[in-house]
């Protein structure tokens, strides 16, 4: 004769098959999770995508999320630096650029976090239909929080990694330089505008594998 304990494991056993049949069978089953289970969703894809971009090098291996300097993709700089860009100058503080996004990202998690556990999930119905709408949700809903709260991260790391000392050596004598938004706050603000572009480029493809895994779904929010 069964247990009461056996009985109780095959129930469990038996609504987790059910719940994970129901998310491959129908997108809008994420619709019925609770807020804790949206928020365990963007959650796991917030920190995988972090922890991908923290690697080093991560940010400038892929051309997809590589920092460039401002102006152009990085080519105005090139015209104002001149011959100093041809000692490949540009392109070491475009590496370092990359390796500031790369620390900052190591540090955002509790940045990320906290924005996410903030936002209000059952207002977002496009999050339900879209293989990437809750990361899309939290850049429209929470981007301007992010940048204030990910800035100082980007602007210590730059600090760090000496890009602004190679920037300060660069600018030497050229007055043009401002103007293009080759200071200091205008790296800082570019470089952070283009490191949470990549984080949340990387956290759509995060969203759209766990969609895919409903058994990884499902662990990540029980």
């Amino acid at each position: 004769m069964e247990s009461n304990e056996a009985r109780v494991a095959r129930r469990v056993l038996l609504a987790g098959a059910v719940g994970i049949a129901a998310l491959a069978q129908a997108p809008w089953a994420l619709a019925k999770l609770p807020s804790s289970g949206v928020k365990g969703l963007i959650g796991g894809a917030s920190d995988g995508a972090l922890d991908k971009l923290a690697q080093p090098g991560a940010f400038y291996r892929d051309t997809a999320v590589r920092i460039l300097l401002p102006g152009a993709g990085g080519k105005m700089a090139s015209k104002l630096f001149g011959m100093g860009d041809k000692l490949g100058l540009t392109a070491n503080l475009t590496k370092s650029l990359n390796d500031a996004g790369g620390r900052a990202a190591g540090e955002a998690k509790p940045i990320f976090r906290s924005a996410i556990d903030n936002l209000r999930w059952a207002d977002a119905p496009a999050l339900v239909s879209k293989k990437d709408g809750a990361t899309r949700y939290l850049q429209t809903s929470a981007g301007a929080s992010l940048f204030t709260k990910v800035s100082p991260l980007i602007g210590s790391a730059l600090e760090n990694v000496g890009a602004y000392r190679q920037l300060d050596q660069l600018g030497k004598g050229n007055s043009l330089m401002a103007s293009a938004g080759l200071t200091r706050d205008g790296l800082t603000k570019s470089v952070t505008e283009q490191a949470l572009k990549g984080i949340f480029h990387y956290m759509a493809s995060e969203e759209a594998a766990l969609r895919r895994n409903p058994a990884g779904l499902l662990k990540g929010i029980f």
